[in-house]
C-alpha cells in the first residue's frame, strides 16, 4: 500500500516537474514583457512601453504580417494536400509505386531541415534562372512550409481514417450516394476533429519555423521568428518579448476556442449516435 502510494506521488512530482520545465519559461517571458529596464533579465519595474512602442516597430509588424500570412496559407494547403495523401495510403492498399509514395509523404518528417531548406533553394534557384520566376518571397517561404506541413497532416489524417469504420460508406453506397455524396456527408463530418487538429498543428509548425524560412526568405521578405533571431544576436530587448507574448497570448486563445468547438462538436455527435441507436 505504502509502495502504490509512493509510486503515486512520484509521477505526479515528475508530471509537475514536467509542466514547470515546459511553461515556467514561457510564464518568465511574458512577466519580463512588462519590465521597465532595457535588460531584458533585470527588473525595473512595471511597465507597458514595450507594447507600446511596437506600433511603431515597422520591421516586427512586417515580419509578424508575412508569418501570419504564410501560415495560414500553409495550414489550409497542408489540410487539402495531406488529407488527399492520406486518402491514397488508406483507401488504395495496392497501386503501383506505393512504396515510393509512402516514403515521398513521410520523408519531410524523418529529413533534417536544414536538407529540405538547402534542396529547395537549388530547386528554386535553378527554375529562378529558366524562368525568371519566382521570385525569393512569400511564395517561396510557402512552398517549403508547405512540404513540410503535408506531411504532418498527411498522419494526423491518415491516423482518424483508420480507424473509421467502413460499412458507414458502403451502407451510403447501398443507398445510392455517389462516391463524392460519400466523402461530403458521411467521410468528412466523421474526420473534422482531425483536420482541424491538422490545421492547428500545420499553422502552428508553420508560424515557429526558422530553418526553412532563413533559406527561403529573400529581401523585404522577414518572417517574425528570423527578426527575432536576428536581434538575438545583439542581445534581446523587451520588445521581442512583448511580441512573444502577445503571440503566446493568440495561440492559446486559438487553441481553446478549437478545443471548445471540437469537444462540442464530439458531444453532438455521441448524442446523435446515442439518438440513432434509440430509434
Amino acid at each position: 500500500m505504502k509502495a502504490s502510494r509512493f509510486n503515486v506521488w512520484f509521477g505526479r512530482a515528475w508530471l509537475a516537474a514536467g509542466y514547470l520545465f515546459l511553461f515556467v519559461p514561457i510564464v518568465a517571458l511574458v512577466v519580463y514583457s512588462f519590465n521597465d529596464s532595457p535588460l531584458p533579465n533585470v527588473w525595473r519595474g512595471f511597465t507597458f512601453k514595450w507594447y507600446a512602442a511596437l506600433p511603431a516597430d515597422g520591421e516586427i509588424i512586417a515580419g509578424f504580417a508575412l508569418s501570419l500570412k504564410v501560415a495560414f496559407l500553409t495550414a489550409c494547403g497542408s489540410v487539402v494536400l495531406g488529407t488527399l495523401a492520406a486518402f491514397v495510403l488508406v483507401k488504395y492498399k495496392r497501386f503501383g509505386g506505393r512504396t515510393l509514395f509512402t516514403g515521398m509523404v513521410n520523408a519531410p518528417l524523418v529529413m533534417p531541415e536544414v536538407v529540405v531548406g538547402l534542396s529547395l533553394l537549388l530547386m528554386l534557384v535553378s527554375v529562378q534562372r529558366a524562368l525568371g520566376f519566382p521570385e525569393r518571397g512569400l511564395m517561396t517561404i510557402w512552398f517549403g512550409h508547405l512540404l513540410l506541413g503535408m506531411a504532418y497532416a498527411a498522419v494526423v489524417v491518415q491516423s482518424r481514417l483508420q480507424d473509421l469504420n467502413p460499412q458507414l460508406e458502403e451502407a451510403a453506397m447501398d443507398l445510392g450516394a455517389r462516391p463524392a455524396q460519400v466523402f461530403w456527408l458521411v467521410t468528412l463530418p466523421m474526420i473534422a476533429q482531425s483536420l482541424a487538429s491538422a490545421w492547428l498543428l500545420t499553422f502552428t509548425i508553420s508560424l515557429d519555423d526558422v530553418v526553412l524560412s532563413n533559406f527561403l526568405s529573400g529581401p523585404g521578405s522577414t518572417t517574425m521568428p528570423l527578426v527575432i533571431f536576428s536581434r538575438a544576436r545583439l542581445g534581446l530587448n523587451p520588445s521581442v518579448n512583448a511580441v512573444a507574448a502577445i503571440t503566446v497570448a493568440v495561440v492559446s486563445l486559438g487553441v481553446l476556442v478549437a478545443s471548445y468547438m471540437i469537444a462540442r462538436a464530439e458531444r453532438q455527435r455521441q448524442l446523435d449516435l446515442a439518438a440513432a441507436a434509440r430509434a
